[in-house]
C-alpha cells in the first residue's frame, strides 16, 4: 500500500510553509502558525488539510487579503515554464488555493475594496506552481463574466500551464472542484475557450480540451459530435485527431453510434 495521499500535507510542509513566509515575511510569527495548523490536523483527508491550512494563513497573515496573498505569492518558488504536468509535491501549494477561494472572492476580507484583480493575479501566479483549476471555480460561479474576461486573455500566454487553466478550470464537473451548474446546463460560454486551444502546440494543454469535451458530452452529446464532426470536416491535424477520440471515448465506450463513427473517422491518415 502506498502512502495516504493526505500525508503530502503534514507537518513537514507546515513547517516549510511556514519557513517560506518567513523569508519573505519577517513578521510571520510562524511557531504559532505551526502549532495552530497542526492542531486537529491528523485526521483530516488532503482536501480537508488544505483548507484547514488556510484557515490558519488567514488567522496570522495580514487582515487584509490583497496584503496577504501577496506575502503568500512572494513567498512562492519559481514559476514552471515547461509543460511538464505537476508531480504531487504540487499539492504542497494546495492551501494557497483555498487561500485564494475563501478569502479572495469577496470584498468582505480586503478591508471592503474589490479583491478580484488581485485574485487574478494570484490564480496566475498560482497555476505556474500548482494550478488554479480548483481555486478559479468560485469566481466563475459569483462573478462569471468578469472570469471568462480574464480567461480570454490568458487563451495566448506564452506560459502553456495558464493556457491549461483556461480549459481545465472552466471545466463543468472537474474532478475534486466545485460543479460549475451554470456550465452543466449550458456549455456555451466555454467553447470558444476550446476552439482557441485545440491545436495548441502542448499536449498537456491539448488533453485538457479533450477531458472539457468529455465533460461537456455527459450532458449535451450532440454539441461535442457536432464540434468533433466539424473540426474533422475541416482537416484535422493527427494531433487534433487524437484529441477528439479521447473527447467521444465515454460515450463510444458506451455503444453511442455517433461517438463510434467519429473515433472512426478520427483515426483516418
Amino acid at each position: 500500500m502506498g502512502t495516504p495521499f493526505k500525508l503530502l500535507l503534514n507537518r513537514e510542509a507546515i513547517e516549510c510553509l511556514a519557513q517560506n513566509i518567513l523569508c519573505v515575511h519577517t513578521a510571520f510569527p510562524a511557531d504559532e502558525f505551526c502549532q495552530h495548523a497542526l492542531d486537529g490536523l491528523e485526521p483530516l483527508e488532503l482536501m480537508q488539510r488544505a483548507q484547514h491550512i488556510a484557515r490558519s494563513l488567514k488567522h496570522f497573515l495580514p487582515a487584509t487579503y490583497a496584503q496577504a496573498i501577496a506575502i503568500l505569492v512572494d513567498s512562492m518558488t519559481p514559476a514552471k515554464t515547461d509543460d511538464n504536468e505537476v508531480g504531487a509535491g504540487g499539492f504542497f501549494y494546495l492551501p494557497h488555493s483555498f487561500f485564494i477561494s475563501d478569502y479572495g472572492v469577496d470584498k468582505h476580507y480586503n478591508n471592503g475594496e474589490d479583491p478580484f484583480d488581485v485574485s487574478m493575479q494570484a490564480l496566475y501566479a498560482l497555476t505556474t506552481r500548482f494550478t488554479s483549476e480548483f481555486a478559479i471555480r468560485p469566481f466563475l460561479i459569483h462573478h462569471p463574466e468578469r472570469t471568462l474576461q480574464q480567461v480570454s486573455k490568458w487563451l495566448n500566454d506564452p506560459n502553456p500551464h495558464v493556457r491549461r487553466l483556461c480549459s481545465e478550470g472552466t471545466r463543468p464537473k472537474l474532478p475534486w472542484g466545485k460543479r460549475i451548474q451554470s456550465f452543466v446546463a449550458n456549455p456555451q460560454p466555454t467553447l470558444h475557450i476550446l476552439e482557441s486551444l485545440k491545436n495548441d502546440e502542448s499536449l498537456y494543454v491539448r488533453r485538457s480540451v479533450a477531458n472539457h469535451l468529455g465533460d461537456i458530452a455527459k450532458d449535451h452529446p450532440d454539441i461535442v459530435f457536432s464540434t468533433c464532426e466539424r473540426w474533422l470536416q475541416a482537416g484535422a491535424s493527427s494531433d487534433l485527431k487524437w484529441l477528439i477520440r479521447h473527447a467521444v471515448r465515454h460515450p463510444a465506450k458506451k455503444g453511442n453510434a455517433r461517438a463510434l463513427d467519429i473515433r472512426v473517422k478520427a483515426k483516418r491518415t
